[in-house]
């Protein structure tokens, strides 16, 4: 496996973080367990698959003189990696063993979930681990899966993890079209439209930049939601039953995406009103990321995301008005597209040289809270059952990364007719966040018993 430049927004999460707030992706999977030793044997397999998985040996190295690597940036040019940037290479050092660790039995999983959220991997290592934690009942196991959002966004990392879970049958891919072999010169036929579209992503740039600029010059940070960054993390799940989010959906109109959403604007306005917090006009702004990825035939590495930025109606007290609300947002927000507005500032990534996201990383990560207050992802699953070593997939719980000054991330998949929501939360500014997740379920009971029958 040879060495593979990151993209720009890849090399921007990887600048971005701190020890204090890592940018990696999780997943809490919950397994059913034959035997008091199952917990084990999954780690054994674990460790011994990926050993075979290339995708799993890569470390990202940061590189500070000019290589002759080269990558298509489309419409036929290439582009050197400049002076600052990294890489993703194979680690001649890679050791299973280093990245699958087995830990002592666990009544609460949430509970360890959070401390290993925490930590940052190691960034001299492919920057991934797996932690197995067998259930003090003998009949559960759980594996927490980390990865860097360098190395892998949310659809690379589940490829990652499924593949060092039980083999399963899957469709053959559709085969890609061979690319035309390229010069070193772009063909002069087609330098106008080159010219037309740099013009163009130019003006998308100064677009969403000035959407950004507007964006933080008008924002009213939500303080439950943004806080004094302490480091510390609690992680949290909710499952619902996708039945019952289909019902709303039938009775109201939207997508399941719309309600998914009003849940956790419902949840919030909850979890701020037990607390003693003001509701009344609260609007906090939700980050929702959006995949730019072509399925079957995007490269398998390299982040792809825009996104949109909306006001969660946490002030409106009905909640079917929130519901409305969220749809009209969301409505909107589709009219104008991924490309355009302050929730497209991951694009801003690719007109940013490597230097610059190596310099101005970490102010980027400070000024987070300045543009959204909290993050609203949504993870896809596969609609088959997940196995490891014989043992069912039966909950799988998505955690996004925690920006500096945010309180809480949130993140959601449908797997096997149930929705998950994963939370993860500052451990200091958000104690009640078992409370703040029973309100999930609250919302959603609420919303089934005001649709009617």
């Amino acid at each position: 496996m040879t060495s593979d430049l990151l993209a720009p927004l890849d090399l921007a999460f990887w600048n971005i973080e701190s020890a204090d707030h890592p940018m990696h992706l999780g997943a809490l999977g919950v397994f059913t367990a034959h035997s008091p030793t199952a917990g084990a044997h999954a780690a054994g397999l674990l460790a011994a698959r990926a050993a075979g998985v290339p995708g799993l040996r890569m470390r990202i190295r940061d590189v500070w003189r000019p290589l002759d690597l080269r990558r298509p940036l489309g419409h036929g040019l290439r582009r050197p990696l400049t002076f600052g940037g990294a890489t993703r290479e194979p680690d001649p050092r890679f050791d299973p063993l280093d990245h699958v660790r087995l830990h002592a039995p666990a009544a609460d999983f949430h509970a360890v979930a959070g401390r290993l959220m925490q930590r940052p991997l190691e960034r001299d290592r492919p920057p991934w681990e797996a932690h197995v934690l067998p259930g003090e009942d003998g009949v559960r196991f759980a594996v927490l899966f980390k990865f860097h959002h360098a190395l892998a966004d949310g659809l690379r990392a589940l490829t990652l993890a499924a593949a060092i879970l039980d083999p399963v049958d899957l469709p053959e891919p559709r085969p890609r079209p061979a690319e035309p072999s390229r010069g070193l010169l772009p063909d002069v036929r087609r330098l106008p439209g080159m010219l037309r579209g740099a013009l163009f992503d130019v003006g998308r740039a100064l677009d969403i930049g000035a959407s950004v600029a507007r964006s933080t010059l008008v924002t009213r940070p939500t303080p439950a939601l943004t806080a004094a960054p302490t480091g510390t993390r609690r992680t949290a799940g909710v499952v619902l039953d996708l039945d019952d989010v289909h019902l709303i959906r039938k009775a109201v109109g939207g997508t399941v995406n719309d309600v998914l959403i009003a849940v956790v604007a419902g949840a919030l306005r909850r979890g701020l009103e037990e607390r003693g917090e003001p509701v009344d006009g609260c609007a906090p702004r939700a980050l929702i990321p959006v995949s730019r990825r072509r399925p079957r035939t995007a490269h398998p590495q390299g982040n792809r995301l825009s996104g949109y930025l909306m006001e969660l109606p946490v002030g409106v007290a009905d909640p079917l008005r929130r519901l409305a609300a969220v749809r009209t947002a969301m409505d909107r927000n589709k009219d104008a597209g991924p490309h355009r507005g302050a929730g497209a500032v991951a694009l801003l990534a690719d007109h940013v040289p490597a230097l610059g996201h190596r310099l101005g990383g970490p102010l980027v990560g400070q000024a987070a809270r300045l543009w959204f207050d909290i993050l609203v992802t949504s993870v896809p699953l596969p609609g088959f059952g997940l196995k490891l070593g014989g043992h069912p997939l039966t909950e799988v719980y998505p955690f996004a990364p925690l920006a500096r000054g945010q309180s809480l991330a949130v993140a959601v998949s449908t797997y096997r007719g149930r929705v998950h929501y994963g939370l993860v939360a500052d451990a200091q500014a958000v104690p009640d966040l078992g409370r703040l997740a029973r309100a999930f379920t609250e919302e959603v009971e609420t919303l089934i018993t005001v649709c009617g029958p």
